[in-house]
């Protein structure tokens, strides 16, 4: 029998490649794994041999000790491969087949899924509507930052490349659509992103990165990249968009009226998420503060994209309120501009298809805009630590040693 080897949380500011169980078609219990979901047989599934599988800002909650997470819960859920095992009741996905799997996983047979709300299918995790593969309070499906990994409802859900050998030589951009570009994507047109629209994008890491190349894509006439992170904030250049150092110049509407002319933009979109903080050189923790500037520097009538990720059960918090998720957003401003918010997980599965024939077609330079780095699997924990230092990089861990 093959062995799989994983990255697992083992603690806050500790992963470690372990060895674990080879993947079968059923949900085995394990860490975070819900009750009601062990034994869960999924002959609707395939067996992967991941390809790619990418480091994500959601897994440095985690590892960072700001969720509730457990030691030993497998990670990654973003996810590319080789189809190696078909489960009996799959019909149209092949074994060699090369697929993307979106993050979210969805049954595609609920209510939200047939109304394409994959993000909050009601059948795959216990808990609440909407699950994710290694991710907390997500139902415990195991995490794909591994050799191989299930795969449940593979006919709805895998997004297949039509050229494998086109496809390995666009790998480190097909990557991006488990997750990322998706999300990113999903942030600007929530926006309401379209040609000849200002754009602030809140936050310089990987997803904010993709935020602002879709926003471009979407015919954006200026995009506007915030951060604290000099580094970042120069990757955001690299490709085109306007840059604001929120450490060095914390006036967020006044910055915006020096590249605009006015303080305000059309749109924004939140890329931080719960761990935000406050502007200026000796600024500390401050979860409201990208929702509370989005809407003070986003025009009356404008549309906030809020893909950031923000929880429910945050032990780290920098109080109590914090801790479940209550923060101070100043709603009222909100109310009284006639903002439009959109929250809550990415549905991959809306929008990854056409961005995968904007990278095959060579529109889409998805990888180039946020600095793809292959790793191997014994390199994941260099990698979080490196990403949870600032690195402007996106690691892509490549555990068979495949990538070119």
């Amino acid at each position: 029998m093959k062995g799989n080897r994983a990255v697992a949380y083992m603690g806050p500011g500790k992963v470690e490649v372990q060895d674990i169980g080879y993947p079968d078609l059923v949900l085995r219990d394990g860490p975070g794994v819900n009750p009601l979901n062990v034994g869960r047989k999924c002959h609707h599934g395939v067996i992967l041999k991941v390809v790619t599988t990418n480091i994500c800002g959601s897994d440095q909650h985690m590892v960072r000790g700001r969720t509730t997470a457990p030691s030993g819960l497998i990670l990654g859920h973003e996810i590319t491969g080789e189809v190696i095992e078909v489960g009996r009741d799959v019909e149209f996905i092949k074994k060699g087949d090369l697929v993307s799997v979106p993050f979210n996983i969805a049954c595609g047979r609920c209510r939200s899924c047939k109304e394409r709300d994959t993000h909050i299918c009601e059948n795959v995790n216990p808990d609440r509507p909407g699950s994710a593969y290694g991710y907390v309070d997500m139902g415990g499906w195991v995490g794909g930052q591994s050799e191989y990994v299930m795969v449940p409802y593979a006919d709805f859900q895998l997004l297949k490349f039509p050229d494998k050998d086109q496809a390995m030589e666009k790998i480190k951009d097909l990557t991006m659509l488990s997750d990322i570009f998706p999300t990113g994507y999903h942030g600007a047109v929530s926006a309401g992103v379209k040609p000849g629209s200002t754009v602030y994008i809140a936050g310089a890491g990987p997803v904010g990165l993709a935020a602002a190349h879709s926003a471009q894509l979407l015919g954006a006439a200026v995009v506007i990249v915030g951060d604290l992170n000099s580094e970042r904030l120069a990757q955001a250049r690299s490709f085109g968009c306007e840059t604001v150092n929120l450490r060095e110049h914390p006036n967020l509407g006044e910055q915006i009226e020096q590249i605009l002319g006015t303080p305000e933009v059309d749109c924004a979109v939140d890329c931080v998420g719960f761990e935000a903080s406050a502007h200026g050189t000796n600024a500390v923790e401050a979860p409201a503060t990208v929702l509370n500037s989005i809407m003070t520097v986003t025009r009356a009538g404008g549309r906030l994209g809020i893909p950031g990720l923000y929880v429910t059960g945050d032990p780290g918090a920098i109080d109590e309120d914090a801790q479940i998720g209550t923060l101070k957003v100043r709603l009222g401003l909100g109310w009284a501009k006639a903002h439009t918010f959109v929250t809550g997980q990415t549905p991959v599965m809306k929008y990854h298809r056409e961005l995968m024939t904007a990278i095959l077609s060579g529109k889409a330079q998805i990888a180039k805009a946020v600095n793809a780095t292959v790793i191997s699997l014994d390199e994941a924990p260099r990698g979080y630590m490196e990403f949870d230092q600032g690195a402007a990089r996106k690691y892509v861990i490549d555990p068979h040693g495949l990538v070119k």
